[in-house]
């Protein structure tokens, strides 16, 4: 396997596996707005994609160990890929002119592969250890 075959296929599982960890944690939304109000439902939903992504991310993308230091660090993930998202939104929306509505596209192109590459980072650096 060369290495960009190793890359593609990590990233076909990679958008697999965050089409995947969406829908769940959209179910798990829908099924929490039977008990709780909309914000702690959301928050719930979204702490758990989160340790579904590392899961999902750990076993089947990246197919690394586990450490403590991987999970702590992952949610950081996160926070990047929230500040980068929201940021090119408003440029997108505010300086470029992009309809609101299609302006969340040129967002998540830009937060995907940043993800991706962040991740990658993560658990491929601890496999090396």
């Amino acid at each position: 396997m060369t290495m960009a075959g190793g890359i593609v296929r990590e990233g076909v599982r990679f958008l697999a596996s965050g089409a995947a960890n969406t829908v769940l944690s959209y179910l798990l939304y829908l099924l929490l707005l039977q008990w709780l109000d909309y914000l702690p439902a959301y928050t719930i939903a979204y702490a758990a994609g989160i340790l579904l992504a590392y899961t999902l991310s750990l076993r089947f993308v990246f197919r690394a160990q586990h450490s403590w230091r991987k999970l702590a660090l992952f949610p950081l993930i996160y926070l990047v890929q929230y500040s980068l998202g929201a940021t090119v939104l408003h440029l997108a929306v505010s300086r470029m002119d992009i309809p609101r509505e299609w302006a969340l596209l040129a967002s998540i192109a830009v937060t995907v592969p940043v993800t991706f590459v962040l991740s990658r980072g993560l658990f491929r650096a601890a496999k090396a250890n």
